[in-house]
């Protein structure tokens, strides 16, 4: 898999993955979803409260999505042995994939912040390069848990410590590598072409953690099936 440089549009081909699943031993790859329609979605590691929230709303519509047809399928950048460890607990109908370098967020074109430093000339293009004054001043409360908006690392902070998740020496170390990581939710056909993408923040990082609604993702499975049926 190469390094997609912008996010994968519709009518882009899928590019072939193969990752551990935390679901159960063993992977899963495009082959194996190959002829069937599927939801992706590309996340950060389940140190991100956000994150593990929009993984309970797939499942919440998992459901769904398979009575049209379409599996659930999501990608987080934590190791396979922790992600296992999280699944026994709180057990999803997402197939949860792990992929703790990011390689297939990258072939998907899933942006990755790059702060610049302090006192360089070159321009911020977000979600690809922004200093740290930029993200410092985000605001957020996507789920409108905050009496008022806060920092993004800190609502992380004050959101991990209300679900009482503790990060271990893996999650950390996913953090500090990966902490601009972007989120991305592709659809994808039986054919393996993009039908739908959408992808987090791109309007500047006081919209992170703003995903996809179930209504939204409901909407976009609904017109797959419409333009299936009508070709």
């Amino acid at each position: 898999m190469g390094d997609q440089k912008r996010p994968l549009q519709p009518g882009n081909t899928a590019p072939a993955f193969e990752l551990a699943t935390a679901n159960f031993d063993g992977t899963v790859s495009l082959a194996d979803l190959s002829g069937r329609a599927f939801l992706i979605g590309f996340f950060r590691g389940l140190h991100c409260p956000f994150c593990r929230r929009q993984l309970e709303q797939l499942a919440g519509i998992e459901p769904i999505l398979s009575a049209a047809g379409v599996k659930t399928v999501a990608v987080i950048n934590t190791p396979v042995e922790r992600a296992r460890l999280y699944v026994r607990h709180r057990p999803t109908p997402v197939t949860l994939l792990c992929d703790p370098d990011c390689h297939t967020h990258r072939a998907y074109g899933v942006p990755h912040a790059e702060f610049l430093p302090d006192g360089s000339s070159a321009q911020p293009e977000w979600p690809y390069r922004a200093t740290m004054a930029q993200f410092q001043a985000a605001r957020i409360n996507p789920t409108g848990e905050f009496p008022e908006p806060l920092q993004p690392m800190e609502a992380n902070t004050v959101l991990n410590a209300k679900d009482r998740f503790e990060l271990d020496e893996a999650d950390h170390a996913i953090f500090a590598k990966h902490a601009t990581q972007l989120v991305g939710h592709f659809l994808v056909d039986q054919n393996g072409t993009i039908a739908w993408a959408q992808i987090e923040a791109l309007d500047g990082p006081s919209s992170l953690c703003i995903f996809p609604t179930a209504a939204e993702i409901i909407a976009a499975v609904g017109e797959l099936g419409r333009e299936v049926a009508g070709a």
